[in-house]
């Protein structure tokens, strides 16, 4: 159907898309639906199984891959361990998927472009937002939770091209749409600043919280910014997201920053009361330059997004985001580059630090996991900037994180038992090391095979027996 036809078709049936929005969720097949943990640091399942984080940011998922690429990137992140991953419903206002469909009428958020039916064969049927249902569709039979942004923050914070009327309207379609999927988290947000047009970005979080409590709300802010910054007492969030950006320590400038130290945005958000869980939610992403924008400099590395994960989760995160410059914005042979990319997104997904993601989940989740709490008096000599050591543990077991092979002197007597078993895990692979049995008192050094470098890092496995 021609795009203008289609319009003015949408015109006429626009105030219908709320009644036709069921018959396009599917019920089977349901993932459990995600809640936060009764400690308030971590995410279950509604059977109270612990539900580690282990996100991807696809941002263009929506617009830029057809149903092939859907199903090859879905399936390609179920294989690597990833559970959660990150897509914008609006990047733009003028929005249009790979198919040539629009995702709204005349731009305007308030008026979602839908037509009635989903046959896919039939262009008059299929539209922008069917291709964001057979997307979720396909995440849920692949284990993977949609965390999607209504819209792109630039769209509010440039030209103020969303008011708050439009905002509102816009969340309502969304959550009367997706009212029944279990598998959809919302990041309200989208890289902006959280105490800019707060009317809106509220708006929007307590619709989509309002109209379905069970879906997990939270705000995705600007670099070096955190949503407890703004949102941790606002009802809608139920858990904060920060982004500690792509800047290296010597590019931040910005005032009492914490830098590339992420480990620090969750140590004070796990001081705030409420009590709720905090994340990662853009470290640095592998294979683009530091500092985002001179594509002269270096390019962050699968070492640095290990890292960056470590660092975050031993200091008591519920899980972690991996990004690749590639990936999460879908290039394509013909796209133009951002962040001078030029790899394939196709290529891309088979980074080394996309394969090595999963370790860090099957670490956690090898141990009790909801016991789990951040204990630095662990370590004798913590170190600074990246030879940070950082440590977290349960009642019988204790992990120690050093990223550059620096030896680590540990404070025994921390957890249970009169001896325990050292052990190294190595983040690169997950192959486990047996040290030798110890005694659990006094001071004890351990030293990682290797030389002392960046990229060189060790998780030191202590449990009792």
């Amino acid at each position: 159907m021609n795009l203008k036809i289609k319009y003015l078709y949408a015109l006429c049936i626009s105030f219908l898309f709320t009644a036709q929005s069921g018959f396009s969720q599917s019920a089977k097949g349901n993932l459990p639906q995600i809640k936060v943990s009764k400690n308030q640091h971590y995410f279950v399942t509604e059977s109270e199984k612990p539900f580690f984080w282990l996100g991807d940011t696809g941002w263009l998922t929506f617009s830029k891959l057809d149903r092939a690429g859907v199903d090859q990137y879905f399936q390609d992140r179920k294989q690597k361990g990833f559970n959660v991953v990150q897509i914008m419903v609006l990047h733009n206002l003028n929005a249009v998927n790979v198919y040539g469909d629009a995702a709204l009428i005349n731009e305007d958020a308030a008026q979602p472009l839908t037509t009635p039916g989903s046959n896919f064969d039939n262009p008059a049927e299929y539209d922008y937002w069917d291709h964001v249902d057979y997307t979720l569709d396909v995440a849920q039979k692949n284990g993977i939770y949609v965390a999607m942004v209504p819209v792109w923050g630039t769209n509010v914070s440039k030209g103020n091209k969303v008011s708050k009327e439009q905002a509102q309207k816009y969340a309502k379609f969304l959550a009367d749409r997706y009212k029944n999927r279990t598998n959809i988290i919302w990041l309200n947000g989208g890289d902006t600043h959280g105490n800019e047009f707060t009317d809106i970005w509220n708006s929007i979080g307590n619709t989509l919280k309002t109209n379905n409590s069970k879906q997990l709300v939270t705000f995705h802010p600007f670099g070096r910014t955190d949503s407890s910054e703004n949102y941790h007492n606002a009802t809608w969030l139920d858990f904060n997201m920060f982004q500690s950006g792509h800047r290296r320590y010597d590019q931040d400038t910005l005032p009492n920053s914490f830098k590339e130290d992420n480990y620090k945005f969750v140590q004070r958000d796990l001081t705030l009361k409420p009590t709720k869980p905090t994340l990662d939610g853009e470290p640095s992403y592998e294979g683009i330059p530091h500092g985002l924008h001179d594509t002269l400099q270096p390019k962050w590395t699968a070492n640095d997004v290990r890292r960056y994960g470590y660092w975050s989760v031993f200091a008591g995160a519920a899980g972690y985001t991996y990004g690749h410059n590639a990936v999460m914005q879908m290039f394509r042979k013909g796209d133009k580059p951002a962040y001078g990319n030029k790899e394939l997104w196709t290529s891309a997904i088979n980074a080394p630090g996309a394969g090595q993601m999963v370790y860090i989940k099957k670490l956690m989740l090898d141990f009790p996991y909801l016991e789990r709490i951040p204990d630095q008096s662990l370590i004798a000599n913590q170190g600074e900037k990246y030879d940070y050591q950082i440590a977290t543990r349960g009642k019988k077991y204790a992990l120690i994180y050093t990223y550059t092979g620096r030896k680590i002197t540990v404070n025994m007597g921390k957890i249970s038992g009169t001896k325990v078993t050292a052990s190294w895990y190595n983040p690169r692979n997950g192959e486990k090391t047996k040290i030798g049995i110890v005694d659990n008192k006094g001071t004890k050094e351990f030293k990682p095979s290797g030389k002392k470098e960046d990229g060189n890092d060790w998780v030191l496995i202590l449990s009792s027996k």
